[in-house]
């Protein structure tokens, strides 16, 4: 006779499933959000759209962390950082994350609609579809994690439409690609800590591909992501304030440099988890400057 599972039990797998015990993911993908969100609105954004982005954020991030779970199922088991996750240990069923990925997903798009924003409405189905698709970009590219980059960054545009009704695209367009830099910089550091897993099991990753020259490339990826958000704060007459955050967000780029320079698995996902501090080190400076 089959005992069930208690009730606290199954939920206790559907947070850790959500990773929502590991905020580290929502801070990489709010930070930049609320980037757009200050620049957009020159100062405090409404908030309304201010409540609904960080909601948002909070429930896409743990929808996507349950569709990576439900495309990664077969690998998760043979990696020793990710097989006792609730869908590799068979405690939840490839369904049930595809049905979580599903309902939260809408209840963001519900939470978008609420500000009856069409421009931005039309803008989050890309941002759905980056989402679902990535997880399974590790099996045909080369750099899967460009893709992440474009999905964390769908945020930017869709904040200048929300809080102006149209979209300034030379600033949003610089902000994407300054947080795709970042984006391929830090999630290569989680990479090289599971590289040789990736390489047993066939996953792709930029870690992989940039090989011996990893700490070269994420150094020039952080460089360039610091240098257009530079660009971003002279067109927009940004003050000391803004600049001390570029500052300080170097100083931990380079701590992170430190971590990985042995290419250690255990420091590199250290420098991962580290790099959400660069990202509120940015914002943090652009706040205190418009006030």
């Amino acid at each position: 006779m089959t005992v069930p599972t208690p009730i606290s039990a199954r939920l206790a797998d559907y947070w850790r499933l959500t990773r929502m015990d590991r905020p580290i993911g929502i801070y990489l993908l709010l930070w930049p959000t609320l980037w757009a969100l200050w620049f957009a609105a020159g100062g405090v954004p409404p908030w309304p759209v201010l409540l609904v982005f960080v909601l948002g954020t909070v429930l896409m991030r743990a929808g996507g962390c349950a569709i990576n779970d439900y495309a990664d199922r077969d690998f998760d088991p043979h990696v020793a950082r990710t097989q006792s996750r609730p869908l590799a240990a068979r405690r939840i069923s490839p369904r049930e994350a595809v049905g979580v990925f599903v309902v939260l997903s809408l209840l963001a798009f519900a939470l978008l609609l609420s500000l009856g924003n069409v421009l931005a409405i039309w803008l989050s189905l890309p941002a759905m579809l980056l989402a679902a698709g990535y997880p399974f970009a590790k099996r045909v590219l080369s750099i899967p994690q460009a893709i992440l980059g474009l999905a964390f960054s769908a945020g930017i545009p869709m904040a200048f439409a929300a809080v102006r009704g149209t979209v300034d695209w030379r600033l949003a367009t610089a902000l994407i690609v300054a947080n795709l830099c970042w984006v391929i910089a830090y999630d290569t550091y989680y990479a090289m800590a599971d590289r040789e897993d990736d390489l047993k099991i066939g996953v792709k990753s930029s870690a992989i591909l940039f090989g011996r020259y990893d700490r070269a490339i994420t150094a020039l990826l952080q460089t360039l992501s610091f240098a257009l958000l530079i660009v971003v704060g002279l067109w927009t007459q940004r003050g000391v304030a803004y600049d001390a955050g570029i500052a300080v967000a170097v100083g931990c780029a380079l701590y992170e440099q430190w971590l990985i320079r042995k290419r250690e698995p255990g420091p590199s996902f250290r420098a991962f988890l580290h790099s959400h501090y660069i990202g509120l080190a940015v914002l943090v400076g652009l706040i205190v400057d418009m006030l």
